[in-house]
């Protein structure tokens, strides 16, 4: 009986699945691929008081270079 019951646990034992990163997009000009893969229009001007431009496009405030744009492709270019 105890065998049967090893057997079951070793069935129904969970798995790992892999799921891929969705691939990277070409955005026309002017706009730049979001952190959500989608191709938004570039801001006209930068916004008051940003000192960061990311590599997605997004705009960071922050006040050290330490982590900025951090999770959004690094600094592109500092303002």
């Amino acid at each position: 009986m105890l065998a049967a019951g090893v057997g079951f646990a070793a069935v129904f034992a969970p798995t790992a699945t892999a799921t891929a990163a969705p691939a990277f997009i070409s955005c026309p000009a002017g706009d730049y691929e979001n952190v959500d893969h989608a191709c938004v229009p570039r801001p006209g001007s930068d916004p008051d008081g940003a000192t960061a431009q990311c590599g997605d496009g997004t705009y960071s405030y922050s006040r050290h270079r330490s982590g900025t744009c951090s999770h959004h492709g690094g600094v592109e270019r500092w303002l």
